[in-house]
């Protein structure tokens, strides 16, 4: 199917570009509420299945601090505290940042990225170090080699999913290498909402402890002016993980659950649409968050248009 157009790009009062997709909205109980596109065609997730990685880790047996944890979820900015956590993660490993399979990479955040620019990229900077520091202290202490941890055959990335497929209720057909060098495993939307509902309604377990680690520490999961972080210190008991690709995920404490993929996969369209989702659940977004969006669409360095969702998407 074609999936529909979810938000226009409006420069000047005219319509200069659009993007389609999909979006699903799913019930505490995992039923769909809303839906526009495909919501069963398997995507790939990518940094929006961070969560449920982390959940195959502790499942491994992984003995980390929640701080740490969020960080493992985590797709940072590279600001000093996040390359800092995940040193000092690999360090109580026994591990150096030449064990991380990710990428050398500099900072996202702008005045992180002019601070190091001089010295070059690094791997610890790279915005997936912190969950490849979790996947190699997980291997460490099980003892498991640690030098091809990022290969879909190692034990790590069996458990992860198992792990997976376990939260989503689907079977993995297809596994693809993602932007860090990971394992990633495609998936609906409609199983991508599900799993995050599953987090933040699981009564203990790793599920429920990865749900509370990020919420306690949306810094680390992504950073200074980040659409997660922003959202998660604004919404009380939001869990928010975003993907490359247009990606993204997020579920109310009570377990209702949204995913959505931006078929071009363009990052820009999806605030515009987490906010919208979030009004249409009754859900205030703040301040903050809409300030994020603001300068979406310049010209001369001043905004001339903004990125609205399609009227009518919720009725």
């Amino acid at each position: 199917m074609t999936n529909p157009v979810l938000v226009e790009v409006v420069r000047s009062g005219f319509v200069e570009s659009v993007h389609r997709g999909a979006l699903v909205i799913t019930a505490p109980d995992g039923s769909v509420r809303f839906s526009a596109g495909d919501i069963e065609r398997p995507v790939y997730p990518r940094s929006s299945n961070k969560p449920l990685q982390a959940v195959g880790m502790l499942r491994a047996g992984l003995t980390i601090g929640d701080e740490e944890l969020a960080l493992g979820c985590g797709s940072h900015n590279g600001e000093p505290g996040h390359v800092e956590g995940a040193l000092a993660m690999l360090s109580r490993a026994g591990l150096t940042e030449d064990a991380l399979a990710c990428p050398p990479a500099f900072p996202l955040h702008e005045a992180s990225m002019l601070a190091v620019a001089s010295s070059g990229k690094r791997r610890a900077a790279m915005n997936c170090s912190g969950k490849h520091a979790a996947m190699l202290t997980t291997c460490a202490q099980l003892g498991w080699p640690t030098d091809d941890y990022a290969a879909e055959i190692h034990p790590l990335q069996k458990v992860i999913q198992a792990t997976v497929a376990d939260l989503t209720s689907e079977t993995i057909e297809t596994v693809g290498v993602d932007g860090c060098g990971a394992p990633l495993f495609a998936f609906s939307l409609t199983g991508l909402a599900r799993s995050f509902g599953r987090l933040v309604t699981a009564m203990g377990g790793p599920e429920r402890r990865v749900a509370d680690a990020v919420r306690a520490y949306p810094w680390q999961v992504a950073g200074t002016g980040r659409e997660d972080t922003v959202l998660m210190r604004t919404i009380d008991g939001l869990l928010s993980k975003g993907g490359a690709e247009g990606v993204h995920a997020f579920a109310l404490p009570d377990g209702t659950a949204l995913a959505l993929k931006i078929d071009d996969g363009a990052a820009r369209a999806r605030l515009p649409l987490l906010l919208a989702t979030l009004r249409h659940l009754g859900i205030d977004p703040g301040d903050e968050a809409v300030a994020l969006g603001r300068d979406a669409v310049l010209g001369g360095g001043k905004p001339v248009g903004e990125l609205k969702v399609t009227a009518g998407l919720f009725g």
